[in-house]
């Protein structure tokens, strides 16, 4: 199935250029009936649903999730998103004056406010070591984090698929290191779960908290948390209530924390469904490739330097990459109002990124339109946040689709590759929040 024929089982409006699923990601229609028909069963007999049915059901849905995420159901508990996941690890530590979280300085921002706020009520210290761009190999990426490691280091937080800089991190080396040091793990895989193979056992993190609504396609509302079993009895939920007691299951403690829609939950099963009857392992290799063909395309366009290696080992269907400064709030003004299309712009230490999703409904003229919707926009100065190729302009260039390479050529799904257009790309930085 092509990326228009997956468009057309997506709710998604037909006349956005939708650039910007790992933000909020977007749910299937059939698994979005499956999320409705769960709210219409609870409120046809709300009593029977949640009171004498839904330990059951939940217990259900998280059985097929652990089986997809490589572990076993009782280290898994649902949460409504990934932020609420960690915190409810954060919250519980016993963390002491002068203890060292170690992170980096690419991580999401409502998590470095979780950690601040956790700091200045124990007194811990948030240690965000800078990973500058580019990044190379794996190796020098563990090596250059772990001389950050301290005696006063406890935690190492990380995300496995960072939110600004869409960079997958070599956290299982980082959690292998972590084990062998006695550093307690905590991974932050928001964007993971659908963009990714994962196998929570094999990663090795002591905890893991990761998006269903994201890559995975689930309604909004659905995300894991994950434990290793020797940490379910300190573990403590956000909310204590019913399921609570000394002698509760990890499950117990976290499941029932008073009444809510637990549709989200039970359509996660359906999520995992439609992508293995879609092929989505085969999607997912599609997706990459465009998105390596247009990172390499913005390279040649701003003779900006990729801030990684062209490699899945580094990013798969969510890329940023760096532009030149402009005025970024009148071209994204412009971008949406006149070409409907939908994509954030990052400012990050002080360099300008665009970020790019490629979802399996993601056509290479969506791609194609992103560019061309940049024309006639003021000429951009170079970015001071990256390295610049030695033979780069100091000015964003003229170029024409007719001199890209073969490989994005056939990329192009219609006959706009040989429509011999010109476009001028003006890439900008606007402060914005996103996922």
């Amino acid at each position: 199935m092509n990326a228009r024929e997956l468009r057309d089982l997506f709710l998604l409006d037909p006349s956005v250029v939708f650039l910007n699923h790992g933000s909020f990601g977007a749910c299937p229609e059939p698994v979005f009936d499956t999320y409705q028909r769960w709210q219409r069963e609870l409120e046809r007999q709300p009593v029977l649903f949640l009171g004498r049915r839904a330990d059951a059901l939940l217990d259900e849905a998280r059985a097929h999730l652990a089986a997809y995420l490589g572990t076993h159901a009782e280290n898994l508990v649902f949460v409504a998103n990934a932020t609420v996941g960690g915190n409810t690890v954060a919250r519980a530590l016993k963390l002491k004056p002068g203890d060292e979280i170690l992170t980096t300085d690419h991580e999401y921002g409502a998590m470095d406010k979780t950690w601040e706020f956790i700091c200045g009520r124990t007194g811990a210290v948030y240690v965000r070591h800078r990973v500058p761009l580019p990044v190379t190999t794996h190796e020098a990426f563990v090596e250059s984090f772990w001389s950050a490691v301290t005696p006063r280091t406890r935690v190492i937080f990380m995300s496995h698929i960072t939110s600004p800089t869409a960079l997958r991190f070599p956290i299982e080396a980082i959690c292998r290191r972590a084990r062998e040091a006695g550093i307690l793990t905590i991974i932050d895989g928001a964007h993971a779960p659908g963009q990714i193979p994962l196998d929570l056992e094999a990663i090795g993190a002591d905890f893991y908290t990761g998006n269903c609504h994201k890559w995975l396609c689930a309604p909004k509302g659905a995300a894991f948390l994950y434990a290793r079993p020797e940490h379910h009895a300190a573990s403590e939920p956000l909310v204590v209530s019913w399921g609570w007691s000394s002698e509760a299951t990890f499950v117990q403690k976290h499941q029932w924390q008073g009444t809510r829609d637990i549709a989200a939950y039970l359509s996660i099963p359906a999520a995992i469904d439609f992508q293995v009857a879609h092929d989505w392992d085969a999607v997912r290799e599609r997706c990459h490739e465009l998105a390596r063909q247009a990172r390499r395309r913005m390279t040649e366009i701003t003779g900006l330097e990729a801030i990684s290696p062209d490699s899945r080992d580094w990013f798969m269907q969510l890329a940023t990459m760096p532009i030149p400064a402009c005025d970024g709030a009148a071209l994204q003004r412009r971008l949406w109002e006149e070409h409907r299309i939908e994509i954030p712009f990052v400012n990050w230490n002080g360099g300008h990124y665009l970020r790019l999703s490629v979802q399996g409904y993601t056509t290479a003229e969506e791609v194609e339109a992103l560019m061309s919707g940049c024309r006639g926009e003021p000429t951009c100065s170079p970015v001071n946040g990256g390295r610049r190729h030695s033979s780069a302009p100091t000015t964003a260039r003229l170029f024409s689709w007719n001199s890209l390479s073969s490989g994005y050529r056939e990329l192009l799904e219609g006959p706009a590759a040989s429509r011999g257009i010109t476009a001028r790309i003006e890439p900008v930085v606007v402060a914005a929040r996103f996922a």
